[in-house]
């Protein structure tokens, strides 16, 4: 569980610190445009490391009731997500959107307990209120807000439903290849963002801020969407979320470390919400007797207590591998999580 939080925090300060390096490296790129190069950064930057690792292509390994959930998680989080937010960004203030993005980790995890009935406790129910609240706190604007119609404030809920459905979707394959499942999302996500950049009338960029640009999407689109999926495997789409929602805070954090920003009142306000929401989920604990289904699946495992199986090929016996394996119907009791392993009713 500790491995999980750390990747899900890590994605969080990886992903919230695209901003401030932006800002650092002098990106003065149109938003659309801006997005749209980072994720196409994160896929092929994803795309190669994968490609070094195998040493030449090799098929994804996901099985065929997986694809489904990749493809629906790629055009809500991909390609219907941006739409909306763009539309939404055209009809509403900036810091309206900011402060309505949070709404994404709320409907990440409203989906994972209603639909695809993932356990919460309270404890983690108020941390994942609370590590909200440190998010609206800092995205709070100074000024009054004001979206000129409803469609724009709809619009970007529309869009944080989208990423959240992303979310749910991408915990069905996140048991699968994490370099695929971030590269392919990275690459379809790139491209669709880039298009509608296009589309709009932005202009190519020179090469001089094209690579940077590339760069800072493989670090903090790419890596930090390959820490996010492997958080998933551990953590379910709830938890993951709630972690991830620490990115504003974080980037807030680096910026200020970084770049010398003031820091604010509200900074140590969100500051205290989101560790107390953090603290909140760090000290579950979740126990009782649960039976586990027959189960094959293919990801990199140790043999304990829920591994234990002959090998087709010799092994040593140390160390963590990978390889199609089943799982038999067991029933006990331990502490555990949602993770690919405990994903029953309650």
């Amino acid at each position: 569980m500790k491995l999980s939080v750390f990747y899900a925090l890590a994605a969080a300060a990886l992903f919230g610190a695209s901003t401030p390096f932006a800002k650092l490296l002098g990106l003065d790129i149109p938003p659309v445009l801006l997005a749209g190069l980072l994720y196409l950064g994160s896929g092929l930057g994803l795309t190669v490391v994968r490609l070094v690792r195998d040493h030449g292509w090799k098929p994804a390994g996901l099985a065929s009731s997986e694809w489904p959930w990749l493809l629906g998680a790629v055009a809500f989080g991909g390609v219907l997500g941006p739409v909306a937010l763009m539309f939404g960004l055209t009809r509403t203030s900036g810091a309206t959107a900011s402060l309505m993005l949070n709404l994404e980790a709320v409907l990440t995890a409203v989906l994972a307990w209603i639909v695809f009935k993932e356990n919460a406790d309270r404890r983690i129910v108020w941390g994942m209120v609370s590590i909200i609240a440190g998010g609206a706190v800092l995205a709070w604007p100074s000024a009054a807000m004001q979206a000129h119609d409803w469609l724009g404030p709809l619009a970007v809920c529309l869009a944080c439903l989208c990423w959240a459905i992303d979310n749910n979707l991408t915990r069905k394959v996140s048991a699968s290849d994490a370099l695929f499942v971030a590269g392919f999302k990275g690459v379809v996500a790139g491209l669709v963002n880039c298009s509608l950049a296009l589309l709009l009338g932005s202009r190519l960029v020179d090469y001089s801020v094209l690579a940077p640009t590339l760069m800072l999407g493989f670090i903090g689109y790419g890596v930090s969407l390959v820490l996010f999926v492997l958080a998933l495997r551990g953590l379910g789409s709830a938890r993951t979320g709630a972690y991830f929602s620490t990115a504003p805070f974080l980037g807030a954090a680096i910026a200020i470390v970084a770049l010398g920003e003031p820091v604010s009142l509200s900074f140590w306000a969100a500051a205290v919400l989101m560790g107390v929401g953090v603290w909140l989920h760090l000290t579950e604990s979740h126990v009782h007797e649960h039976q586990h289904a027959p189960l094959t699946h293919e990801h990199r495992h140790v043999h304990d207590e829920h591994h234990q199986h002959e090998h087709a090929f010799e092994w040593s016996g140390a160390g963590a591998h990978s390889h199609v394996h089943e799982h038999a119907q067991v029933r006990h009791s331990h502490p555990h999580f949602p993770d690919i392993h405990h994903r029953h009713t309650h």
